[in-house]
């Protein structure tokens, strides 16, 4: 396996820049997720890395050598698409076997290659059936198994469960994380399912309008986002957002939001713009009836173990509070908001970005790449309510 470095990459077509000097490095046995909606640039940034499509300017190194214009076939990267590219007339083993024929391996040495890479991922009773014939989940591992025969230097996965329903999706993101585990790849995966990158990713770029906007592990980009874009795309339900009034300075540690003054992380830098931004996540946000934030229930949803309880505050902002079962909570109520300041962030309204506050003193939550945290508990945090 290889380290991938992208420097200063830029890709633009006739009408419009796809991708803007977006740099970023995959560390050797890596997995690293490209997440973003749909025409952010992910596809595009991994498709110049595999050698798919040649960018306007920057370089791309694969284990230290410079493959900006080589040749995808020159590159020794596996491709696995969202839509299998399987060869329908050939059974399971002649599917994982053909890039092996294709580089005229001896037959012993592809027959034993392929029994391997069924064996991995436990298809050795498929191998003689028609792909034609497989569920979605079935040929999503044939599909794996002729990418995994080559033991490439790397893989490029284009949304390879995008095609897939969301039981089988499920599974196959644990199954995916279990096989990366097992190869120590360095694998760049692309999605625009934040579940799917949360649960599997070791460092996730989150890419809006060609542009990287963080770059972290994901507990890092949940808990300190550095942007209302990613604050407002990771999680569900989503950040809530409060406007106080503007004018703070470094040092402030209480903001105005309507008649109630709510205290906040201090902040480390001036935020002079007309209003500031506060983003808080609804498992963060209590119902509280002595709080002077003010809010009207207009609905709950019932989870099993929790419910998502929609409030409308005095200042007509539409908030949504993670609460226990047993907080009551009815329609046309109303109810005072509550939160936690240490689990808050600030941002700057005018411009989109993180306010650096006491909260970041230990980590800068930009550059930090640490361990994944299990899917199980990202599950829970990013709520229940995900569809």
């Amino acid at each position: 396996m290889a380290e991938i470095r992208v420097q200063n990459l830029h890709k633009a077509f006739a009408d419009f820049t796809a991708v803007q000097d977006s740099s970023f490095t995959v560390r050797d046995g890596e997995f690293f997720c490209l997440l973003g909606p749909s025409g952010c640039g992910k596809t595009t940034t991994l498709r110049m890395i595999a050698g798919l499509e040649l960018p306007t300017s920057g370089q791309i190194f694969l284990g230290g050598e410079d493959v900006t214009f080589k040749r995808a076939s020159h590159r020794d990267i596996a491709f696995v698409f969202q839509l299998f590219a399987l060869y329908p007339h050939m059974n399971v083993r002649r599917n994982i076997a053909f890039p092996l024929v294709s580089q005229g391996l001896p037959r012993a040495q592809v027959a034993a290659k392929v029994a391997e890479a069924a064996r991995v991922l436990r298809i050795e009773h498929l191998l003689d059936k028609p792909v034609s014939g497989l569920a979605s989940g079935d040929r999503q591992r044939v599909a794996l198994g002729r990418a995994i025969v080559r033991h490439p230097l790397a893989f490029m996965m284009d949304e390879p469960l995008g095609a897939l329903d969301s039981e089988f999706r499920e599974l196959m993101c644990r199954e995916l994380r279990a096989l990366h585990d097992r190869l120590h790849a360095t694998t760049v995966y692309v999605t625009h399912d934040q579940l799917e990158a949360m649960a599997m990713a070791d460092t996730i770029a989150i890419m809006n309008r060609g542009v990287i906007e963080q770059l972290g592990p994901p507990q890092e980009v949940y808990d300190r986002p550095a942007s209302v874009f990613v604050a407002d795309f990771i999680g569900s339900p989503a950040m809530n957002f409060l406007a106080a009034g503007g004018g703070y300075v470094a040092g402030a540690e209480h903001v105005r939001i309507g008649e109630a003054v709510l205290r906040v992380p201090a902040l480390r830098e001036d935020a002079p713009g007309p209003s500031m931004l506060i983003g808080v996540r609804p498992e963060h946000l209590r119902l509280a009836p002595a709080s002077a934030l003010r809010a009207e229930v207009l609905g709950t949803e019932y989870l099993g173990t929790s419910q998502i309880v929609t409030c409308l505050t005095a200042q007509g902002a539409t908030v949504r509070a993670q609460v226990g079962v047993d907080v009551p909570a009815q329609r046309g109520h109303p109810v005072g908001l509550a939160f936690d300041p240490t689990r808050v962030s600030l941002f700057d309204e005018a411009t989109g970005r993180a306010l650096r506050t006491a909260r970041d003193d230990d980590t800068d939550s930009h550059d930090v790449r640490g361990a994944r945290p299990p899917a199980r508990e990202l599950g829970t945090s990013l709520g229940a309510a995900h569809g």
